[in-house]
């Protein structure tokens, strides 16, 4: 017995005295993160934008099976953006589809959702009627007889079914009410929006009202409602990024949600409210570098105003990779390579950024390596 079979489906509920504490965990992450993008420059807020709307189309791809490539999706991203960077990557058309998608999520947040919005959706995701080589209903709800199954398939046995949605017939219907509680929670105190988000998730999942495609149009409906909670469009963090990382334990969420015969849902909205924490986390962090970064090359500019070009691409590449480092450490080679100065040249800045205690030499000969020092601190770049 699924959820949607359960006596008195859709009125999913759940223990508001059990969610206070990862709510109250959660609007307390969310407060440092906005607190923090006050203090950020026009070009700082910038790149963390970047770097959300980048994360969150390479995750919810991730999560899928599908591999996006960086550098397209960071060129897309950009572009949308406004910044400089973006016109040196050709357009893939994967990757514009999901970018669509996600900002067609948080831009219209403002505004009601229809059945109209997820139907252009779904076609965008699917530009050509087909997933993979088999071509599907877009931008319609699925009408096929035939159960609509999350399997896993194994050969020579029965396959394992996860999870039967409700009949084709049954989803216009369903999506209606789905759609009206929706609007008519979005700004009403007596739902917190981070609850909401987990709750639509969900109730989406738990119909999976198109042929595919299911989970990423249920993440931007995730992102729709957060981006409502916030007021704004502006993305500050990834919450399918925090998705992918825990993505068997996201699944594993789902599957217990979607595949009970209840329609208490406390433990799904405990968890998903945890991985909306995460999120603000994971955001803070990228803005608490920021804000090094800006300290340190604020520092260094001071201090050391004549540095060439070179040597402040070095610092900035090794700067980028903190805290996980420059794979092999930096060296000599991999500076010419990297600012496309001569050996003997790299080897004087190298030198000279040693002397000025912006780098830390290591190692003799062949194995000499440089890493990054902060205000007497090394941060290692060798593994």
């Amino acid at each position: 017995m699924y959820i949607w079979q359960a006596p008195g489906w859709p009125g999913l509920t759940w223990d508001a005295n059990a969610v206070t504490a990862p709510l109250a965990q959660a609007r307390l992450a969310q407060g440092r993160m906005l607190g923090l993008a006050g203090g950020l420059g026009m070009t700082d807020l910038a790149k963390l934008q970047l770097a959300g709307w980048t994360l969150e189309a390479l995750a919810t791809a991730q999560i899928e099976g599908e591999q996006l490539q960086l550098n397209s999706v960071r060129a897309s991203a950009a572009r949308r953006l406004g910044l400089a960077d973006a016109s040196a990557v050709a357009r893939d058309p994967r990757t514009e589809a999901t970018l669509d998608v996600l900002q067609a999520a948080v831009s219209r947040w403002a505004r009601p959702l229809t059945e109209q919005d997820l139907f252009d959706w779904h076609a965008a995701l699917f530009p050509t009627g087909r997933s993979g080589v088999t071509r599907i209903a877009t931008g319609a709800w699925r009408a096929h007889a035939e159960p609509m199954q999350i399997v896993t398939p194994r050969i020579g046995q029965p396959d394992v079914v996860h999870y039967e949605a409700p009949p084709s017939a049954d989803v216009p219907a369903q999506m209606r009410a789905l759609l009206e509680w929706f609007n008519a929670h979005s700004r009403v105190p007596e739902i917190d929006g981070l609850v909401r988000a987990a709750v639509v998730h969900l109730w989406f999942e738990a119909i999976h009202p198109f042929e595919d495609g299911n989970g990423r149009i249920g993440r931007a409906m995730a992102e729709l409602a957060l981006a409502q909670d916030m007021r704004s469009d502006r993305r500050l963090f990834s919450l399918s990024a925090q998705l992918a990382h825990d993505r068997a334990g996201y699944y594993e969420q789902l599957q217990a949600a979607t595949g009970q015969p209840s329609l208490d849902i406390t433990r799904w909205v405990q968890w998903f409210v945890g991985r909306i924490q995460a999120a603000f986390d994971a955001a803070t962090g990228q803005m608490q570098r920021a804000l090094a970064h800006g300290r340190y090359w604020a520092q260094v500019n001071a201090q050391h105003p004549g540095l060439s070009a070179s040597q402040r691409k070095a610092l900035a590449r090794l700067l980028e990779v903190e805290p996980d480092g420059f794979a092999g450490g930096m060296s000599t080679e991999k500076y010419v390579n990297l600012t496309g100065v001569s050996r003997a040249t790299a080897y004087r800045e190298l030198t000279q950024l040693t002397e000025f205690g912006l780098l830390e030499k290591t190692g003799q000969g062949r194995g000499t390596r440089y890493s990054l020092v902060d205000s007497g601190e090394r941060i290692s770049h060798e593994h």
